[in-house]
């Protein structure tokens, strides 16, 4: 019996499905209610629900409650530090049965290559993987990226299965200002999905960036920042990655109300906070926890998720619908008994039984070896503009203070926590160094190092010591990437991440197990951020207010210029 006619006549009982989940309750994402009877499925389709039915496989679920898979609507997979495959097997089981990246990461190393990697691996894994194409490569005019993909080099990415559309548009200066690469870009995706990224944008220019026919937001950290772009047309997705913590500001307004116009994304989060809190499902706790109705937080996570992004085939534990299940102990707890993507159970047989693509980007950094010397900040002036972190954002201050000047140096001041902060280009174009100063990180001695350096992926470096700097940055070319932390001349902790310098070919119980020793070792520096890796990683990108740094210099965004 072909396919569709076998679908058809399981659904009316006529003939054996191949799973059947018995014993649970369906939460129905539309009414609210609980569903009573099987769930039948046939290959990677939901046929029946609040029925009897037989099946070559029974599974009994008693006392569990079946919501549709989680949907994360927005996320940089590199972020995670290991592969999509490895992505695959951490977080899936948790519940997450369809990423939609954006590739941007790897893209701004190797370009095109980074993104058809990207596209292959989505053809394996056990989850849907579906990769937007990079609309920002590099992200502005003010860094050394690696690769650079205009329209032309977008054009030709287009057509995979995998495809959704046009990821973030961070450049929205570019957009409201009509830049013509911009409008370009947009042209590609005239009347398709096109993801949003403008920070604190507002009234009229928030109009003009809408205007532009992009659709979704993830960069509100308010409540009434979210309320705007609501009322303006936009989907607004909830974020709560490592660094940038969203969540609590914006969960008042997630209600049953506006639940089919609000969804959840991590964007950026390491395998350590999802080993220790989880990923959506956390999100899902959390929210709840803090009085969220189930059912809203539950639509954010799957149907408003799926229909925000035209996926019109999941998102319902319904017929017709793909078998993206999640067994849950109950609603609250949120904690998966079990998960079946597509109509496959995840287990290790299945994750065993997949496909694989090799890696791109091997011996990807290609810095300068760098001196001590090179981080001094030659400078006539005391009064020294400061990049100030707020923990738990990626949004910066723009502080001015005055700092001395001693043998034609800026040094670090520890009892202020105004230490060094420093660029290094690493794809080998120009070799450039910026040096500046942050405050936040609590930095008593030595230094820390990363190649994973939002969006340009130089190598960033903050140190007290300037040999220690030297050290770690150094290191980071030996080890093709990753994460240093030195003092007092040696090594304390790494950890390589080898493709393209932002993950690892590690299992993800390494990479976390590295990431344990490298927050112990940052922590014995005096770091009082929680996680200083990618903090430190943010204070590069030039598309968030307020002030920033690359390998040109520091940056005001506000202004979009460079400005030293």
């Amino acid at each position: 019996m072909a396919e569709l006619e076998r679908r058809i006549a399981a659904g009316r009982g006529d003939e054996a499905a191949d799973i059947v989940l018995r014993g649970g309750r369906v939460l129905d994402l539309v009414t609210g209610e609980m569903l009573e009877g099987d769930v039948a499925i046939v290959g990677d389709t939901i046929v029946g629900v609040m029925a009897r039915y037989e099946a070559a496989r029974v599974i009994d679920v008693a006392g569990a409650v079946l919501v549709p898979g989680f949907v994360d609507t927005h996320l940089h997979i590199e972020s995670s530090l290991v592969t999509p495959f490895e992505f695959d097997r951490c977080v899936t089981p948790r519940g997450v049965t369809t990423a939609i990246c954006d590739p941007h990461e790897i893209a701004n190393v190797v370009g095109e290559a980074g993104v058809r990697y990207f596209q292959e691996a989505s053809r394996h894994t056990l989850m849907d993987i579906r990769v937007q194409l990079s609309s920002c490569v590099p992200s502005t005019h003010m860094e050394t990226a690696g690769a650079t993909l205009e329209a032309a080099e977008i054009a030709a990415l287009t057509g995979h299965p995998s495809g959704l559309g046009l990821a973030e548009f961070m450049n929205y200066p570019g957009v409201i200002h009509r830049d013509p690469g911009c409008m370009a870009k947009l042209r590609l995706f005239a009347g398709g999905h096109v993801d949003g990224h403008c920070p604190l944008l507002s009234g009229r220019d928030l109009n003009a960036y809408i205007a532009a026919g992009i659709r979704t937001e993830h960069e509100a950290t308010s409540a009434a920042e979210a309320r705007e772009k609501l009322q303006k047309g936009m989907r607004v997705l909830i974020r709560e990655g490592s660094v940038s913590k969203d969540l609590a500001a914006l969960q008042p307004l997630l209600t049953e109300r506006t639940a089919p116009y609000m969804c959840l994304c991590t964007d950026d989060r390491n395998p350590l906070d999802i080993g220790e809190h989880g990923h959506l499902d956390y999100m899902i706790r959390e929210l709840i926890r803090l009085g969220t109705p189930p059912l809203a937080a539950y639509r954010a996570a799957s149907l408003s998720a799926a229909e925000a992004f035209g996926l019109k085939d999941r998102g319902q534990i319904a017929p017709g619908k793909r078998a993206d299940i999640v067994v849950l102990d109950n609603l609250e707890a949120c904690r998966a008994r079990m998960v079946l993507a597509q109509g496959v159970v995840v287990d290790d047989a299945a994750f065993a039984a997949r496909g694989h693509v090799a890696p791109v980007g091997r011996g990807s950094v290609k810095a300068p070896r760098v001196t001590p010397e090179q981080f001094r900040a030659r400078d006539n002036r005391v009064d020294t503009d400061v990049i100030g972190i707020r923990e738990g954002q990626i949004l910066t201050d723009h502080l001015h203070e005055e700092i001395a000047i001693t043998d034609g140096d800026k040094r670090p001041d520890v009892a202020r926590d105004l230490v060094r902060i420093a660029v290094v280009e690493r794809h080998g174009k120009n070799g450039n160094i910026a040096c500046g100063f942050v405050k936040g990180f609590g930095l008593q001695d030595g230094a820390i190092a990363s190649t994973v350096c939002h969006d340009h992926h130089n190598i960033a470096v903050v140190g007290v010591n300037y040999d220690d700097m030297a050290l770690a940055a150094n290191r980071l070319s030996e080890i093709e990437g990753g994460f240093v932390v030195a003092r007092g001349g040696a090594v304390l902790a790494e950890l390589a991440l080898p493709v393209a310098g932002l993950m690892s070919e590690e299992p993800f119980e390494t990479v976390h197990d590295r990431l344990v020793d490298l927050r112990a070792a940052a922590k014995s520096l005096g770091v009082t951020l929680e996680e200083p890796f990618l903090q430190l990683a943010f204070l590069a990108l030039p598309v968030i207010p307020a002030l920033k740094i690359t390998d040109r210099g520091m940056v005001d965004v506000k202004r979009f210029e460079i400005i030293g």
